[in-house]
């Protein structure tokens, strides 16, 4: 029998480690001047949104504008209100009910639900994260001219590490440093020539034949932007700072509904408004340097940027390097950390990037074999862009069930109480799921 949400917060909150009696007593003081950085209260929106700009997805965006030119600008202006919908739904639950997507999924929806929602997340994550570790092997390869294996471990190592060992007050903050290298993007469109008034004009009156090519690209660049691991890692990262900052679900401190809700909103809105200006800002460069000269096949983040290159010159090249390198770094742990954080919660074990290792083991365990059989497709039969093909497949068919189910939950009073979200929003929501039920029937279409 399921707990009831009521006693599953309680007794995670009973549970919850006191971040601040935890410090020692002489990083109290560095720590608190960190804390009140303006960064800092930004929250789970803006890391879940840069780690929606993967390398995989960077590949995926660079495709659209080497192919399609300034013709796949319109994607960005369409999904941002979809993808903020839908996220801000998620760490709505999350914020409200004071418990993750998957648990309070396993609490209102048959066990088949879930059971089927976290192995296909699973399978999902991984093949993602084999190809975002082969990227960011591939561009350290190309920055320091060390062998891409060899990198790939490198990365791998220090991510597992760092959500190992650092407790995560301190290890999102970090995370939250690191997601201004998106800004490398937007720095790239200074070193080239942009005729700004065909930009204008053609993000909103795109040229396109309606035909398999462009049905492909457009379903990959929605089914990137719109990713089942988003949701379940948003959710869980709303109960995680909650815990951190020694709160409460709103379900039980409904005073501070307005002031907590209205962050939510401003965080997500703000972070998805960052995650998909930086996507257009991809298609963009990659439209008038690639496109431009005639390079219209791109597979791999790496590729992009080497290709970059003879066209814009090393500043370019080394500004696309980094920005994939830092984004890599985000986007591996919230993959590995959103299936831990749905297998955890399936199973009721313990969880969270705050607890130390020996007290979550098997939340810990899950996001270790996550990264290292990510890193172990490199050497398998398995290619990198094999897996990213896979790993889209799966998520286009896994997100809009689990859309409609997020979008059931934010609209139950039995689980938000008087917390609902509005009806813009679940509007916005059923539009999404729409959209993304369209771009996964269109992925199955022969070609």
């Amino acid at each position: 029998m399921v707990e009831p949400i009521e006693a599953q917060v309680a007794g995670r909150l009973a549970d919850a480690p006191r971040c601040a009696a935890d410090l020692p007593r002489r990083s109290k003081t560095v720590w608190a001047r960190l804390k009140d950085h303006p960064l800092s209260r930004l929250g789970p929106g803006l890391v879940t949104g840069v780690a929606d700009d993967d390398p995989s997805g960077i590949a995926t965006y660079s495709q659209a504008g080497a192919q399609f030119g300034l013709n796949m600008l319109w994607t960005m202006p369409l999904a941002f209100p979809l993808m903020a919908a839908i996220q801000s739904m998620c760490g709505r639950i999350g914020r409200v009910t004071g418990l993750g997507l998957a648990a309070n999924i396993k609490t209102a929806f048959p066990p088949i639900v879930l059971k089927g929602v976290v192995l296909l997340l699973l399978i999902a994550n991984t093949l993602n994260i084999g190809a975002d570790v082969a990227a960011m092997g591939e561009v350290g390869e190309l920055v320091t001219g060390v062998d891409r294996h060899a990198m790939a471990v490198v990365f791998v190592v220090a991510t597992l590490l760092l959500q190992i060992l650092v407790p995560y007050h301190r290890y999102v903050f970090f995370l939250k440093w690191l997601t201004l290298s998106l800004l490398a993007y937007a720095a790239v469109l200074f070193t080239v020539h942009v005729p700004w008034g065909e930009v204008a004009l053609r993000s909103v009156w795109p040229q396109l034949q309606l035909n398999s090519d462009t049905a492909a690209v457009v379903v990959g660049v929605f089914g990137t932007t719109i990713s089942p691991y988003l949701f379940f890692w948003q959710a869980s990262e709303e109960v995680e700072d909650m815990l951190a900052n020694g709160g409460t679900s709103l379900m039980q401190d409904p005073a501070s509904a307005p002031k907590e809700l209205q962050r939510i909103q401003w965080d997500t809105w703000s972070g998805m408004f960052y995650s998909d200006i930086t996507a257009y800002f991809i298609i963009l460069a990659t439209a008038v340097t690639l496109h431009v000269a005639g390079i219209t096949n791109i597979e791999t983040a790496a590729q992009a940027a080497s290709a970059l290159r003879p066209l814009a010159g090393d500043f370019a090249f080394i500004l696309f390097a980094i920005g994939i390198i830092g984004v890599g770094l985000i986007g591996v742990p919230v993959l590995a950390g959103s299936a831990a954080y749905a297998l955890a919660e399936a199973m009721g074990w313990k969880e969270g990037l705050e607890r130390k290792a020996r007290d979550a083991r098997g939340f810990y365990g899950v996001i270790a074999v996550s990264v290292i059989a990510g890193l172990l497709i490199q050497y398998s039969p398995i290619s990198p862009m094999k897996a990213l093909f896979w790993s889209a497949v799966i998520n286009g068919v896994v997100a809009v069930p689990l859309m409609v189910v997020i979008i059931l939950l934010a609209s139950k009073p039995s689980v938000m109480g008087p917390h609902t979200s509005g009806r813009s929003i679940i509007v916005l929501g059923w539009i999404a799921t729409f959209v993304m039920g369209l771009a996964a029937i269109l992925m199955f279409l022969p070609g």
